[in-house]
């Protein structure tokens, strides 16, 4: 019982990590080109190593916790305990998101700051 519940412990918040890593790197570029005054470039390569510290942090995490609460034994407690782990795997993939959005967004309001202050001031004024 405490194997199988390792197992899909990790095979469900892989797939979560996988998908969210994803789905964020492939929607998010949109968000950093506009966040980098339009540069693509640096926007992607922003956009990679956001993924690469998702993947990190998350990955460690979700090793982390393995070691944490009772070793189910019957079929209630396998569900209790594989609940509570993915649950809190996804709490966690959710404070980081919002916690990457708000720092790029802050970062991004000062990258738009200094470039709109470097704009050439027009000839007459």
């Amino acid at each position: 019982m405490v194997e199988l519940c390792y197992a899909l412990y990790l095979a469900i918040t892989a797939g979560i990590t996988i998908w969210v890593a994803r789905t964020l790197s492939k929607n998010g570029i949109v968000f950093l080109v506009q966040c980098f005054g339009h540069n693509e470039e640096l926007a992607r390569s922003t956009n990679h190593l956001l993924v690469v510290g998702f993947y990190l942090i998350n990955i460690g995490f979700i090793t982390l916790t393995l070691s944490l609460g009772a070793e189910p034994t019957s079929l209630p407690e396998a569900i209790r305990f594989l609940s509570g782990k993915v649950g809190l795997a996804v709490l966690v993939l959710g404070a980081m998101h919002f916690f990457n959005m708000s720092a790029i967004a802050h970062f991004g309001r000062r990258v738009n700051r200094w470039l709109n202050d470097q704009a050439p001031v027009p000839a007459g004024n």
